[in-house]
């Protein structure tokens, strides 16, 4: 597993300049397989992000807190690494670009900073790109085996399941797992599957790269791939007759009235949502609505405490009482 980690690590680096990949390629594999996120920031250090902390990149790849003896990161450095994420071809990758990030294979992916430009239709591109963020994408197989006996509603459905989580807990890794799951099929209903519906508005569960799924996401499962939740719930309710639909990181109005059109055709829910507690979540008036109208039967809350993807609590949504305890 651990080469198998640090070789993730460095087929991301292809897609960094020859300046940084001959610093970044001398850091220790023990800390190869835990970087989550490669930050490159116009004249500031190099930044990589680990299990909650950041730590700066000296010229012979260790990793420090000392942000002076860090290597700086040059504006030529960004565009060259831009150049080589793009394939040398901006223009192919426009609608990407609108949306903050490009998806790489492997399923990583870059998020972009730099100067917005607007036309009629809204966001038209990003130029003069100042700031990278390489995420790292990594799969953990297995991590919603437990939670997924939870959800399952006998005699062959699950629960409408909501999993909570702060930024970076594991919500998006979690939610994943589950999909895969549940569409290749769980012991506990004879090893039946379910069809899957997957709307990945951030291209984050599936990880599409050139019309395929970079992570495993099941044997029935369907993807949208950078469609909003409103119009995918259309579409796959019209042409995918899925029994579950999966969704990251709900919160407008618009969400809402996509989970209940989805309920009333009879398809199950699955979600993720940012938050620490439930009168988190009830403070915003889209998400109090859901949970007054009891929709979720499956409340999974994530934290890091033992590290990121820990199950704080999973909340039983009639009577809010913990199952775990």
């Amino acid at each position: 597993m651990d080469d198998k980690e640090v070789r993730i690590f460095d087929n991301v680096l292809e897609y960094t300049c020859l300046e940084l990949n001959q610093v970044l390629k001398n850091i220790s594999s023990e800390y190869k397989k835990e970087i989550e996120e490669i930050r490159l920031r116009s004249g500031m250090p190099l930044i990589v992000y680990i299990k909650g902390s950041d730590y700066f990149v000296t010229q012979r790849g260790f990793l420090t807190k000392n942000s002076s003896e860090s290597i700086l990161v040059k504006r030529e450095d960004i565009t060259k690494t831009f150049q080589l994420i793009s394939n040398y071809s901006v223009y192919a990758f426009e609608e990407e670009i609108k949306n903050g990030f490009i998806t790489l294979k492997g399923g990583h992916r870059v998020g972009i900073g730099g100067k917005v430009l607007y036309g009629i239709n809204g966001i038209e591109t990003i130029k003069n790109i100042s700031s990278l963020n390489i995420r790292i994408a990594r799969e953990k197989l297995g991590v919603s085996d437990e939670i997924a006996k939870h959800m399952i509603d006998f005699p062959r459905a699950i629960h409408n399941t909501l999993i909570i989580s702060p930024p970076q807990c594991g919500k998006t890794t979690l939610l994943r797992d589950l999909i895969r799951n549940l569409s290749d099929g769980v012991s506990l209903l004879g090893g039946e599957g379910f069809k899957i519906g997957v709307i990945d508005e951030r291209s984050e569960l599936a990880g599409m790269y050139n019309g395929a799924p970079q992570h495993n996401i099941g044997l029935r499962t369907d993807v949208l791939d950078g469609c909003n939740k409103r119009d995918g719930t259309r579409m796959l309710l019209r042409a995918m007759s899925p029994e579950i639909i999966a969704m990251d990181e709900i919160g407008s109005i618009s969400d809402v009235e996509s989970i209940h059109e989805s309920l009333k055709a009879g398809v199950k829910i699955i979600a993720t949502v940012h938050g620490s507690t439930l009168e988190d979540l009830l403070s915003r008036n889209s998400l109090k609505i859901l949970i007054n109208e009891k929709i979720f039967k499956r409340y999974v809350f994530l934290d890091n405490s033992k590290g990121v993807g820990t199950v704080k609590d999973i909340i039983e949504g009639n009577y809010f009482k913990s199952i775990m305890r």
